[in-house]
């Protein structure tokens, strides 16, 4: 008896044996694929900061500043007004992908990449600028968007990499140190058709959900119905009102397994290309 039961302890031990080593071995071939893909997007960044030139326009004869409505005279939007948008000559990344759309620069984070489009929201979530396979995606636009007539709301996502690449260091907005400089309240896009300048009035992380993906709307109080959804979610008051005239940008991301980081903000400059 005292054989036969300690035989079925020795085979309990041997299967939780294998179960832990094929758990360890899982781990690290994940660890490995991680640090892999990681590796190949900092290469592709790297590739992309040496053949791009990210310039700084001031306002010319094609700048149009949105108009607003009752902005108090303490709000740092009359400082954003005078900042100067970017341009980016979009033919060498083109030349690598032929489906770049824009350019994204997020202040107090290392938001600062080119995006793209496709015919869906999934094929850059696995894959990189040059089309590769990669966990770690790419940064890209909703493909329902389109950039030259302007949605009401425009989106644009990536994955919230832990390395701080793609949109990992969007969660920087919900730190006292990103918060307490006004500056970094500005989101600044060139794509082929507008140089464009935005600014934050709500930043949130939330239970996943896709109530904020609303790219078109009924009529204007839906769309006004809708932002001030996004506005009263937000973890700090921007003291930014949105009217039915606006445009508006939305940056969403991974916060964990089970919620999103988002950001949103409003058209206020542009420049016609």
């Amino acid at each position: 008896m005292k054989i036969k039961k300690t035989g079925l302890k020795n085979i309990l031990i041997l299967i939780i044996s294998l179960i832990l080593l094929i758990t360890l071995i899982i781990s690290i071939v994940n660890i490995v694929k991680w640090w892999i893909d990681s590796n190949n997007t900092n290469n592709q960044i790297e590739e992309i900061q040496n053949i791009v030139n990210v310039v700084e326009i001031t306002d010319n004869d094609n700048t149009e500043i949105i108009e607003q409505e009752n902005i108090p005279k303490n709000n740092p939007y009359w400082d954003y007004i005078k900042m100067n948008l970017i341009n980016v000559d979009f033919n060498e990344l083109k030349s690598i992908n032929n489906q770049t759309v824009g350019w994204i620069q997020v202040n107090g984070t290392n938001i600062n990449y080119p995006f793209v489009q496709t015919t869906d929201n999934n094929y850059y979530l696995t894959h990189s600028f040059n089309k590769s396979y990669n966990s770690a995606g790419w940064v890209f636009l909703d493909y329902r968007n389109n950039l030259q007539t302007l949605n009401k709301n425009t989106i644009i996502y990536a994955h919230g990499r832990t390395d701080k690449t793609m949109f990992g260091t969007l969660k920087n907005i919900l730190t006292n140190d990103w918060i307490n400089n006004t500056d970094n309240y500005v989101i600044k896009l060139s794509t082929e058709y507008e140089n464009t300048l935005w600014q934050v009035f709500s930043a949130y992380h939330i239970p996943t959900t896709n109530d904020y993906l609303k790219i078109n709307f009924n009529n204007n109080e839906s769309f006004i119905e809708f932002t001030n959804m996004l506005i009263n979610r937000s973890q700090f008051d921007f003291n930014t009102t949105i009217n039915e005239n606006d445009h508006i940008l939305t940056l969403s991301t991974c916060y964990n397994s089970s919620e999103k980081m988002v950001i949103h903000a409003k058209l206020i400059k542009k420049e016609t290309r």
